[in-house]
């Protein structure tokens, strides 16, 4: 179930890339997000060493808060035509492999999605991730899980150290 959004709904995206000129393809992302989400504030660089798929260059992170007028759906689709507008071909990659740019939205306010196969909020890794959770505490510190009511600045110092260094 999808739950309207309005001005009061900030969202947060994690947003990495590893594989083309990241630090050119992560500016002109935060661009094109700029021009979509009011108030965008973004948070510092960090460069991450791959989980699961260890073959692979380090990945470039980072994440945007600010807000968005309308449903979690509608931005999902605006954010995948940022992704394919940088390079990203979903069909020629691997799972958790290289990629010019990945944008996931992390959180959508307090709201709770559920409509696989694509759209899940808060993201369902996101628990798992120090590379998603390091930006996202920089924008946003209070953050709450919404569907276990605990503080991801808690989540996250009980995860293993996943090589995260701030650039």
């Amino acid at each position: 179930m999808t739950v309207s959004a309005s001005w009061e709904n900030e969202v947060v995206l994690g947003l990495g890339s590893n594989k083309g000129d990241s630090p050119r393809i992560m500016e002109a992302a935060i661009r094109a997000l700029g021009a979509v989400l009011m108030d965008i504030r973004r948070a510092s660089l960090f460069e991450t060493e791959p989980l699961h798929v260890l073959d692979q260059r380090r990945f470039l992170n980072t994440a945007v808060a600010g807000y968005y007028p309308l449903g979690p759906r509608d931005l999902l689709k605006v954010i995948q035509r940022i992704e394919a507008s940088l390079g990203r071909d979903r069909r020629q990659e691997r799972r958790w492999g290289e990629r010019t740019l990945d944008i996931d939205i992390l959180l959508f306010g307090d709201v709770l999605v559920s409509e696989p196969p694509d759209l899940e909020i808060p993201h369902p890794r996101l628990a798992e991730r120090a590379f998603a959770l390091a930006p996202l505490l920089e924008l946003v510190p209070a953050a709450i899980d919404s569907r276990t009511g605990v503080s991801y600045e808690r989540i996250f110092t009980t995860l293993p150290i996943q090589g995260i260094y701030a650039l």
